[in-house]
């Protein structure tokens, strides 16, 4: 239950113009929305993003202790003056209907050519709520990492991603010094950290 009471009912779209359609769409919005004390915003514009969910998925090996990521280029990091070559978790776009477990399984196989023997969920949040209306559901799944390794990747799509096996240790110290600074990666890995015991237990039960 939400603290303020406020919900979609208290917005007012008065105009919506699609600036772009492609791999995202670029829309532009004129509203007004309820004040927390009553009252009416005035008109306000907002640009944000529309896209399907998506999934990111934190590969994990409770038998070896490690867990799997992959590193491809990101176009975001490269504009923002940082290392565009990032290490993440498997992550993938739903297609309409789609259902986020068998997204996850998909891209898991494209991406590292693992094969997920148990799906943990983590949470379902928004990436950037001032700007777009996307969520990404976390999971951590259970794999054998022993032969992972590789680069993979979709031709038609453009994708070049390497497959990186790292001990969960090292992998969360290079969430604390700021070398995996992603934000699914980053609340993954840190999620395991605090249910690390759980997930062994389930993953041997």
């Amino acid at each position: 239950m939400k603290l303020s009471g406020l919900g979609n009912d208290d917005v007012q779209i008065e105009k919506q113009e699609v600036l772009f359609d492609g791999f995202m769409r670029l829309s532009k919005y004129t509203l007004r929305h309820r004040l927390f004390d009553g009252g009416r915003s005035p008109l306000l514009e907002r640009e944000a993003i529309t896209r399907c969910p998506s999934v990111g998925v934190l590969l994990f090996d409770p038998v070896l202790h490690s867990v799997v990521l992959v590193e491809q280029f990101r176009i975001g990091p490269y504009l923002g003056n940082d290392d565009p070559w990032m290490l993440e978790v498997v992550a993938g776009i739903s297609e309409p209907g789609e259902a986020l477990e068998d997204v996850a399984y998909r891209e898991v196989k494209e991406e590292t050519n693992c094969c997920v023997e148990r799906l943990f969920p983590i949470a379902n949040i928004y990436l950037s709520p001032g700007g777009a209306n996307e969520k990404i559901m976390l999971y951590c799944g259970t794999v054998d990492s022993s032969k992972a390794g590789g680069i993979y990747g979709l031709d038609e799509e453009g994708e070049d991603i390497k497959v990186h096996v790292l001990s969960f240790e090292k992998a969360y110290m290079m969430v604390l010094d700021g070398r995996i600074c992603n934000a699914p990666a980053v609340m993954a890995l840190q999620w395991l950290k605090l249910s690390y015991s759980e997930v062994i237990k389930s993953a041997q039960a």
